[in-house]
């Protein structure tokens, strides 16, 4: 880290500290965390098109990783129990490569039009067991791996920070044409095709290897 931003008296370095500069948490926030999926949680992952997975290599290299579908397209095996198919895209694997090395993993589910948010904490593993992957098929096409997570830690949390942020406000929403696309941004930074080019692959793919 540069200097410039890194007062080392300004440091907070211990739990100790941390607790003295936030204050006690709140013991309705201590007691809402379950180690299971209660019904409220199951029916919030049966509303929830997209989510965030976080992983971690276990030396520090972190990753997180957005995932969406339909509605409910996370399945809920058991109240400890998720199963998360994976979806055709570009191959990197971070979060599968992050798994094999460290099993913890964090998840932050959200359904479009409530502010609250659901988060899920456990241990994950992957799996190719076509028989399990086979309810998850979309337009004939099955899934070739999926992660299944063990439940630890289950808890709403609030909806400040998507208030704060008007998430689902469509006044908030910015128009498209003021951003470049993705295809200009990644020939500018690769130098590898022509914008054009990458527009027009991006959008053969997001076509035909949606699913």
């Amino acid at each position: 880290m540069d200097d410039c931003f890194d007062d080392p008296a300004a440091r907070i370095e211990d739990a100790a500290s941390l607790r003295s500069r936030i204050g006690p948490v709140n013991p309705v926030a201590a007691s809402k965390v379950l180690d299971r999926l209660d019904r409220f949680c199951r029916d919030f992952i049966a509303l929830s098109p997209f989510l965030v997975l976080a992983s971690s290599d276990g030396e520090g290299g972190v990753d997180a990783s957005p995932r969406g579908d339909g509605p409910g397209f996370v399945r809920v095996l058991d109240e400890r129990t998720l199963l998360i198919p994976d979806r055709r895209g570009n191959n990197r694997v971070d979060s599968f490569g992050n798994v094999l090395a460290s099993p913890g993993v964090g998840i932050v589910f959200m359904v479009p039009g409530i502010n609250e948010t659901l988060r899920v904490n456990g241990k994950a593993l992957m799996t190719r067991d076509a028989e399990l992957l086979a309810p998850s098929t979309v337009q004939q096409r099955p899934p070739l791996t999926g992660l299944i997570v063990t439940v630890e830690e289950a808890y709403f949390h609030c909806g400040k920070a998507l208030i704060r942020a008007k998430l689902w406000d469509p006044s908030s929403q910015v128009p498209r044409h003021s951003f470049p696309t993705l295809g200009r941004i990644v020939a500018e930074q690769t130098r590898m095709v022509e914008a054009e080019e990458a527009d027009r692959n991006l959008e053969e793919a997001y076509r035909s290897r949606l699913y």
